[in-house]
């Protein structure tokens, strides 16, 4: 606990000297020197996991093909072939551009995927092999026809949906859209492998973009917030649907919708609105479109292109219903009560007086993240007990009746059920160690989170563990590799994930 003082008005005083009026606040400093909720801290929750992963590292530009060199290849862009899929990455969802597919020979041999498709394979031969041939890691030289990561868990959880969520990993608009399947995401994006917009719809709002930027990082150039599974979805805490369309029966019953509808529709509209404007300018990017709205919120003067993505967008209209997603999504949490400074902060409405929009958003930030905090930590306390709000319950927990028992999380060192079971993902610790100054103790402590680890780790819930910042995680698949080679640690789904190698007594 400490105080944090702010100077907040100045004004000059007798004597050519300067008064000030500070304003002093108590709590948990954090490294940005914030002071509230200790985002760091909460807990990953089962009810999310199995549902969000990091896309496919190609490793490899040559999987690549534009629509016209799929045409050159033989194939119809409106009829491919399975192993072609549209592609996208970060940078092509937020800003545009060519439309972009990639040649996925997953589950194929070299020798089937020579002889099912000769000049697609012949494009992989000549384009990634020479590349593959010079990596560092053996399983990425001896499988140079399959993406450096397949990401099979990932195949495995969208397979039932025809459509799935995806975001950046790094942005400075927070946005999650559908996109249709067959696709295959960017190690750039993340995918939430969820056909229901009730899940779009809470993870549109202000207070999610809240908690990922208090529970993610920043990264590059532009200082841009950060969003991963590990960070930012795993320990979210979503409303509980039931408990909230219960309460609202009777409201239901004079005609109006159950929350989660609201909720699930306002998703659809949210997704359908800025696709159909996009397809109508296919100038339109969605960085555009969310500068614009950031500037109406501020209530700054468009420029003159700002007020052409404005018209193009409709953005005021795009506006209204994150408003009114926002309402229903704190509606549903029963936080109603911070409406109106959620309203002031979006320059919706005037500050009451003595009030700014500042203090009205610092107000609702702190509030919000609070309550998600001990939401999160309540959450956690229910799972302990058995009782698991999962986001895909036909799918996490086939049973349906019951919640998994701590020995079926516990999957034992067994290839088909890592591989087969909706696991939950490693949990890191709740408190992050600093990452290790020594090459020899950055082996050791990589080895360490392994050995205490559960379940198979992705490199980003390794990462997760660690809470130092700087260039140090690009090394992580290095170090990973090391230990493989020892025979300490074992990959699986094509190096997309590690364990530590039971020992033998």
């Amino acid at each position: 606990m400490g105080h944090i003082v702010e100077v907040t008005v100045e004004r000059p005083v007798d004597d050519g000297e300067i008064g000030v009026v500070l304003d002093a606040r108590v709590g948990l400093i954090h490294p940005d020197l914030r002071v509230g909720a200790n985002v760091a801290a909460a807990a990953p929750l089962k009810s999310n996991a199995g549902v969000c992963f990091q896309g496919m590292n190609l490793v490899g530009k040559g999987f690549r093909m534009t629509a016209d060199e799929v045409r050159v290849a033989g194939y119809d862009v409106s009829q491919l072939p399975d192993v072609i899929k549209p592609y996208s990455n970060a940078r092509a969802m937020m800003q545009g551009g060519e439309a972009m597919y990639v040649i996925d020979f997953f589950g194929l041999s070299d020798a089937e995927a020579r002889a099912q498709h000769p000049a697609l394979y012949q494009r992989v031969l000549d384009r990634v092999k020479p590349e593959r041939d010079a990596n560092n890691r053996e399983s990425r030289r001896q499988k140079w026809w399959l993406f450096g990561e397949t990401v099979g868990r990932l195949r495995r959880t969208w397979r039932d949906v025809p459509r799935m969520i995806i975001t950046p990993e790094t942005s400075a608009h927070r946005v999650f859209a559908f996109v249709d399947r067959p696709f295959c995401p960017d190690h750039k994006l993340y995918a939430v492998c969820s056909n229901d917009a009730l899940l779009l719809g809470v993870l549109s709002t202000a207070m999610h973009k809240l908690w990922s930027i208090s529970a993610g990082g920043r990264l590059g150039v532009g200082n841009d917030p950060t969003w991963t599974n590990t960070t930012c979805f795993l320990r979210f805490p979503f409303p509980d649907w039931h408990a909230v369309d219960k309460l609202g029966s009777d409201i239901v019953s004079r005609g109006a919708e159950y929350p989660a509808d609201r909720v699930r529709r306002l998703g659809e509209q949210l997704d359908a609105h800025r696709k159909r404007q996009q397809a109508a300018h296919p100038g339109l990017t969605l960085t555009g479109l969310y500068n614009v709205l950031e500037a109406l919120r501020r209530g700054e003067p468009l420029s003159p292109k700002e007020r052409v993505i404005h018209e193009q967008g409709l953005v005021s209209v795009l506006r209204q219903i994150h408003d009114e997603l926002d309402a229903a999504v704190l509606q549903a949490y029963g936080w109603s009560d911070l409406l109106p400074l959620l309203r002031v902060a979006h320059g919706n409405d005037v500050p009451a007086d003595g009030q700014t929009r500042e203090d009205a958003k610092r107000a609702f930030e702190e509030a919000v993240l609070e309550r998600l905090v001990a939401l999160n930590a309540e959450r956690a306390a229910a799972e302990a007990r058995g009782e698991v709000l999962w986001l895909r319950p036909e799918f996490q927990n086939p049973a349906a009746q019951r919640a998994p028992a701590q020995a079926e999380i516990d999957t034992a060192h067994d290839d088909d059920a890592a591989d087969d079971a909706p696991a939950v993902a490693a949990a890191p610790a709740l408190k992050a160690a600093p990452w290790p100054k020594e090459p020899v103790a950055q082996v050791r402590a990589v080895a360490e989170v392994l050995a205490a680890s559960r379940t198979p780790m992705t490199v980003d819930d390794i990462a997760a563990c660690f809470s130092s910042r700087g260039p140090w995680k690009k090394r992580l698949p290095a170090l990973i590799d090391m230990l493989v080679a020892v025979g300490t640690v074992e990959p699986l789904d094509d190096g997309a994930r590690w364990r530590a190698r039971a020992t033998k007594s």
